[in-house]
């Protein structure tokens, strides 16, 4: 776990970079490392990437940067794009020298058991190997009726921690100052994700999550489209490794398995 922040402090900004399975590219090859430099040299604590594309990652870019390998995928082009399918192992991970590895699951969806199922397994593979899992969990699918209801949320962090998880990644509430409820109710350290939804600041928006409580932000799209990557992140690095917001790492950082 202590590699997941470079900082030391239980403190966490990923980058999530494996929208080029879900989407489509990130950016052309030709940028590839240029924007990994980008990243690290901004602050970024971890990228998140399938296995495949770890391979695509110059050696001396993870000396200061760590590197969680997504095991899920699933397309926009699927007939239930909520559904989400294993297609790595914590073992393939870890002969690619992986820090973490990160399972998604879609709360609500119609492909919810086995996706729960999924994360379970991972988990124990993940105990055998002494390797950190960082559970993507979302309320998304046909049965969700407000994906930022803070009760809502607070049971997907909860599943994630009761499933074996060490971190877990969510969406946020609504009212933002209700993601503090989700926050204390789960032993695990929050990153919250993505953006705004209405496309505002994001600096003021991590902000007011790491006030809330989360342990870290896991920005992608907002970050890698952005015009200068490196300068957002070292900017959004600064706010989740603030003085004032404290230097004691999440209790769970300490009681977890990992190292």
């Amino acid at each position: 776990m202590r590699r997941l922040s470079v900082a030391g402090d239980g403190r966490y900004l990923f980058v999530p970079l494996d929208h080029s399975v879900s989407d489509g590219p990130v950016v052309s090859q030709a940028r590839w490392n240029g924007l990994l430099r980008a990243l690290v040299d901004g602050g970024a604590d971890a990228v998140v990437v399938h296995k495949g594309r770890a391979r695509a990652i110059a050696p001396d870019i993870l000396r200061r940067c760590a590197l969680v390998v997504h095991l899920s995928a699933g397309t926009v082009h699927a007939a239930d794009t909520d559904a989400k399918v294993l297609v790595g192992d914590v073992e393939e991970a870890v002969r690619l020298g992986a820090d973490a590895v990160s399972v998604h699951v879609n709360l609500g969806s119609d492909t919810e058991h086995r996706q729960l199922k999924d994360l379970g397994t991972v988990a124990a593979s993940c105990d055998l190997w002494n390797m950190p899992l960082l559970a993507m969990i979302y309320p998304r699918g046909p049965r969700i009726a407000d994906p930022h209801d803070p009760a809502l949320l607070a049971h997907a962090v909860n599943i994630a921690a009761d499933l074996g998880a060490d971190l877990v990644k969510t969406s946020i509430a609504l009212p933002m100052e209700r993601m503090a409820e989700v926050v204390n109710s789960c032993p695990l350290p929050i990153l919250a994700a993505g953006g705004p939804p209405d496309g505002s600041d994001l600096v003021s928006h991590g902000t007011s999550l790491m006030l809330a409580g989360c342990r870290g932000l896991a920005v992608g799209r907002r970050i890698f489209s952005s015009p200068s990557p490196s300068s957002l992140v070292a900017r959004l690095a600064a706010v989740v490794h603030a003085a004032d917001a404290g230097t004691t790492p999440h209790p769970s950082t300490i009681a977890t398995g990992a190292a």
